[in-house]
Parts: structure tokens; C-alpha cells; sequence
């Protein structure tokens, strides 16, 4: 009898058990449901005015303005896509709104008062600073980009010839809006490539210096509208902290496109001594080396280059099935890279920018050295020997052996 009474008495403190259990499940499932409803802060997409491109251009004393280039959902069911406009209507994709502000910030709240939605960044893949506006300095515009949430650190950043909102205006006629034709320009590496997180790293690294692709737009054709021209990269604008302080040729831009080791294939085009014509050699491929050296307290960059290329077009009267003539063009070739280069690093010097990042180079081999330098390095940079060694070879010369077009006693075999 005792016996079943324990075992009673076990079953009822078990059940007890039990049931508080269920009761403090039930409390912390209570308990968590309001935070499993969805986002507090969450916004439908049909609430957003989603830019796609910005601008900043200096306007008139202490102002600048801000230029978004807004996304007109509707396009797509109304079948839009035929470029973007500052007017909106049928067949557009974009619209572009501005206002003026003391900053960024200021001129954004008052811009918001534009836009029956809310403005949202988070799709910007390109911001352009107007040439002014670069030259008095971008520090200010750069700290927001950075420091607000939205804006993409891998975006891409550009500098304008001139104004920069009507770059944003302009009707591209193969992609949807002007911001695209930057964004597919700089993926193909026409210029230099930079997002805001390259910016960033620049300018606070030790030689605070940096470098810009230069936009402009296109002369419009015969028969098209102004806003028919399409925007296109023209140079590198050169940046000592956070000032623009000169530009760079698109000849230029490549070779410090080699120098930073960003050279993607493209073509080259050369002319041997003493012969009329030219070669064209694509694509080109190259392994870049920057040796720096500091040798009886003078400082010595040595540059050394391996590449190669295969003929895409001889309009001269080599053969290069020949060795000799072979060597010839190597040659040509070896010494259009090393001018590329050499004019590329003279010019960095001139301005005395060293957006190259030799001082780091040289801070890893030579910290001792470099510290007591720091502080005018620019001035060491500018006054620094570099010695450029180019390999260059012409790795296939295409199954056309001989220039075409020519007959065999036109044809130089030796």
C-alpha cells in the first residue's frame, strides 16, 4: 500500500513538472513573436526613389549641388528602354532630379522634398565630381559617401571635364541610362577603374595621393539632339590628398595602367624603325615588378617587365616568319612599352603624386629609412631615378605569315 502511495505522489510531482514546463514554453513563444513579425524599419520597394548615378557639381560660393539619377519603375511595363532623360515620359528609364545645399546632406533633405518617395542608394554603382569641385577638394562630399550606410563602397568614381550633371542628362542609345555606359566602360578597362573603397584607401594611405578616370560626353552626331551625347573616358585626373592637381593623357593613362600592374588585354600598336606601316599585337598579357632599391642614401625604383602579344595586323613589309625581322619588331615593341611607362612615371613626378604607391614599397623594404623621409617624400618621389627593363616578345605571329597584299619582292625577309 505504501508503495502505490509513493508512486502516487511521484506521478503528481511529475505532471507538475510537466506542467510548469508547458507553461514557461508557452510564455517565451509568446514572449518572441513580436520579433518575428518582420523588420520594424522595413519599406516597400514601391516607396523608394532608387538612384542609380549621382553627381556633385561646386555651385557659387560655399554650395554644391547634388544631381541623382532616379529609376522610373513604370519603364518596364510600359515597355521603356531606349535611355534615360532629365524629362521622364514614355520610353525613359531614368529621371534626374538636383538641388542645391551648403553639403551633401543639406542639399539631400532638400532634394527628398522633390521626390514623392524615399530617396535610397543603396543601387548607385556610379558618382562623378564636377572638375571645380575636385580642384577645391572632394573630402567633404567623400566623407558622406562613406560614412552614411547606403552608397556601395564598391561604386565607381569618376571626375568630370566640366559640369557633371549633364552627364547624367545625356540618352545612351544601347544601355538604358548614361550610369551604365561608365559602369560597362570601366569594367572593360578602358581607364583607370576605382571604386570610393580605392578612393578611400589612397588618400589615407602614407603618400596621400590619388588617382580618377576623367569623363566627358561625346559630341553628338549630325541629326541627334545634345542630350544624344554619350559619356566616355578621356584621361586620369591626379589627386594630391584630396585636391585635383593636373590630368593624364589616355596615353599616359596606360602606362601607368602598367605601372600599377591593372593593364588588361588590349591592343599596342608600334612602328618598327626605318619602315612604314605599323603592327598591332592583341591581346597583350604582362607580369610587372616595382624593385625598390636605396643604395649610398639614394632612392631607386627599378621596374621590370615581362610581356607578350600575337599579331593581330602587320601593315609593314616585315615578314615575320623571319627571325631577324622578328627581333626587329620585338625591339619596336620593347621600346613603345618602356616610353609608355617612362612618360606615365615622369608625369606622376612632375606633379609630385605619388599615386603609384612606390612609398609603400619602399616603407616594407626600408622602414627605418623611409621614416625619416616621411614627411617629405613627395619630394624624394619627384627627385627619384627609376630604371624601366621591358622583355617583350611576339609569342604568334598568325597563321598569314607574310604581310597580305603584298608580292613576294615587296616582302623584307632580312
Amino acid at each position: 500500500m505504501n508503495n502505490c502511495w509513493k508512486r502516487k505522489r511521484i506521478s503528481e510531482k511529475g505532471k507538475k513538472r510537466d506542467f510548469m514546463k508547458s507553461v514557461l514554453l508557452f510564455l517565451v513563444i509568446c514572449g518572441t513573436t513580436p520579433f518575428l513579425s518582420g523588420c520594424w524599419d522595413r519599406i516597400e520597394i514601391t516607396d523608394l526613389a532608387i538612384v542609380t548615378a549621382a553627381t556633385i557639381d561646386k555651385k557659387g560660393n560655399n554650395q554644391i549641388e547634388l544631381s541623382v539619377q532616379v529609376f522610373i519603375p513604370s519603364s518596364i511595363s510600359s515597355g521603356g528602354g531606349q535611355g534615360g532623360s532629365s524629362q521622364g515620359g514614355s520610353g525613359v528609364t531614368t529621371m534626374v532630379r538636383f538641388a542645391k545645399g551648403s553639403n551633401i546632406s543639406d542639399a539631400l533633405s532638400k532634394l527628398q522634398s522633390k521626390l514623392p518617395r524615399k530617396i535610397f542608394w543603396g543601387h548607385c554603382k556610379v558618382f562623378v565630381f564636377g572638375e571645380k569641385l575636385a580642384m577645391e577638394g572632394i573630402q567633404e562630399q567623400l566623407d558622406f559617401l562613406l560614412r552614411h550606410p547606403q552608397p556601395r563602397e564598391k561604386a565607381n568614381v569618376y571626375v568630370s571635364k566640366g559640369i557633371a550633371k549633364p552627364i547624367l542628362e545625356s540618352l545612351p542609345p544601347l544601355e538604358n541610362y548614361s550610369g551604365e555606359v561608365l559602369r560597362e566602360l570601366s569594367d572593360l578597362h578602358i581607364g583607370m577603374l576605382v571604386t570610393l573603397q580605392d578612393l578611400d584607401e589612397m588618400l589615407t594611405g602614407k603618400p596621400q595621393a590619388a588617382v580618377l578616370p576623367v569623363v566627358k560626353i561625346l559630341p553628338p552626331g549630325k541629326g541627334q539632339t545634345k542630350l544624344q551625347g554619350i559619356p566616355y573616358i578621356v584621361g586620369t585626373a591626379v589627386f594630391k590628398k584630396d585636391k585635383m592637381t593636373g590630368t593624364m593623357t589616355e596615353k599616359e593613362t596606360r602606362g601607368l595602367l602598367w605601372l600599377r600592374d591593372e593593364m588588361e588585354s588590349y591592343t599596342v600598336t608600334f612602328q618598327p624603325e626605318g619602315v612604314k606601316g605599323e603592327i598591332s599585337l592583341n591581346p597583350v598579357t604582362a607580369q610587372i615588378k616595382k624593385i625598390p632599391q636605396f643604395r649610398n642614401n639614394k632612392w631607386k625604383l627599378l621596374v621590370k617587365v615581362n610581356t607578350e602579344g600575337a599579331v593581330i595586323q602587320n601593315g609593314t613589309n616585315l615578314n615575320l616568319s623571319s627571325p631577324k625581322m622578328l627581333k626587329a619588331a620585338e625591339r619596336a615593341y620593347q621600346k613603345d612599352i618602356e616610353d609608355r611607362i617612362y612618360m606615365a612615371f615622369l608625369h606622376t613626378q612632375d606633379k609630385k603624386a605619388d599615386i603609384l604607391g612606390v612609398g609603400k614599397d619602399f616603407y616594407r623594404k626600408y622602414p627605418k629609412q623611409f621614416n625619416k623621409v616621411e614627411n617629405h617624400w613627395e619630394d624624394i618621389f619627384a627627385e627619384m631615378e627609376v630604371e624601366i627593363d621591358v622583355a617583350a616578345h611576339i609569342r604568334r605571329q598568325g597563321y598569314i605569315n607574310k604581310p597580305a597584299g603584298l608580292s613576294e619582292n615587296e616582302v623584307k625577309d632580312k
